[in-house]
């Protein structure tokens, strides 16, 4: 400082170099490494058994709001960036209260997912479904239905009706009414949610015993598993299928 109080010249050049080598270090790439890559604090379960309890343990989570939010960070989206290797593989609605990946408590890299309208099949979704176990092993698929379908209900009357849904909707309509028939055949005082679960278990046992997955499944490799989400209280019922 100088005698007015001032700073003087030689502590304005020291203060600034200082400032400036802190910039300088904080822009640098090579100051310090980014933080390393990590896998899930758990490995990846391989066998169907394994992986329908780690879903069903997740969706405990869900029902009880204990949630653990898992491989949803930074570290997890580097480690799956380059390859994945899911260990489930969900086929469910297009519900928008029905997102799998968060009633199950699940992260990056642990689930492929097929949404379509009240889960109607066709080639291309029944190969999407099949990708997984078929490309890279994963052990489990499940079909999930779930309470009070809105397109069950609109194929439901449609069907019922004999009025085609507009559009492409009435593709949908196609595909579930197997399902219908076999509603109709049940009875039943709600035949919209008997619908729901007999489209469930046809998809299912579809997929259990088609020509490419059911190998998979008779040496203990693949499960596949139809269940029903209530939109009510958050808990996930298994219809059919459940693995040993």
């Amino acid at each position: 400082m100088d005698r007015a109080g001032h700073p003087n010249r030689r502590d304005l050049l020291a203060g600034g170099l200082a400032v400036g080598t802190v910039a300088v270090a904080g822009c640098s790439s090579t100051s310090a490494a980014p933080p390393a890559p990590s896998a899930s604090p758990k490995a990846q379960p391989v066998t169907p058994a394994a992986a329908f309890a780690r879903l069903m343990d997740g969706n405990k989570r869900w029902v009880s709001g204990d949630l653990r939010h898992p491989d949803r960070d930074p570290n997890r989206r580097q480690f799956v960036a380059q390859k994945q290797k899911p260990f489930g593989a969900i086929l469910s609605c297009i519900d928008s209260r029905v997102p799998p990946e968060l009633l199950f408590d699940t992260g990056l890299g642990d689930l492929y997912v097929m949404r379509t309208g009240g889960e109607a099949v066709g080639p291309v979704v029944t190969g999407s479904v099949e990708y997984g176990p078929m490309t890279s092993g994963t052990p489990l698929i499940v079909v999930l239905g779930h309470q009070r379908c809105g397109a069950v209900e609109a194929a439901y009357k449609s069907i019922r009706d004999g009025k085609p849904l507009p559009g492409n909707l009435e593709a949908i309509a196609k595909a579930l009414r197997p399902a219908y028939q076999r509603a109709v055949r049940e009875g039943g005082a709600h035949p919209v949610e008997t619908m729901a679960r007999a489209q469930v278990k046809l998809v299912s046992d579809g997929l259990r015993s088609n020509r490419d997955l059911a190998p998979l499944v008779r040496k203990g490799a693949l499960a596949v598993v139809g269940a029903y989400y209530s939109l009510d209280t958050g808990k996930v019922e298994v219809l059919a299928g459940a693995p040993s």
